[in-house]
């Protein structure tokens, strides 16, 4: 009785397909995750935004210079992100806006993402104690 045994070259074309199958969906898996990081930052911008423009309606409202305020919402939001405040009545409203530039490389035909925040606080009445 002879024994039949697995060619060699049966076993070297799986790997070879292993190889090659692997060597095509890693720029995938790369181009996935650099994507997922970029929204990820687009989210973690959006964050600063409000918190900065929550801050500076907050800070104008308790009666503290516009000055002042607009500097601590920038130091808040994102880099290069601008703060403008306006009084409304009995309302202070901050809006703080910053731009999320894209990746680059397979990204590089993405604009830039544009990420806006308002915040409205209600001005306290100064000198009025117990």
């Amino acid at each position: 009785m002879s024994r039949r045994r697995p060619s060699a070259r049966g076993g070297r074309g799986s790997r070879g397909a292993v190889t090659a199958e692997l060597a095509m969906g890693l720029p995938l898996l790369v181009a996935l995750t650099v994507g997922l990081v970029w929204l990820l930052a687009v989210g973690i911008a959006q964050i600063r935004v409000l918190d900065a423009a929550r801050e500076t309606a907050r800070a104008v409202a308790r009666g503290d210079d516009t000055g002042a305020a607009v500097a601590v919402g920038r130091r808040v939001a994102p880099a290069g992100g601008e703060v403008v405040v306006s009084i409304e009545g009995e309302q202070a409203v901050a809006v703080a806006s910053g731009e999320v530039t894209g990746p680059g490389g397979l990204f590089a035909f993405l604009p830039a993402v544009t990420v806006r925040g308002e915040a409205v606080a209600v001005m306290e009445e100064n000198g009025g104690g117990p």
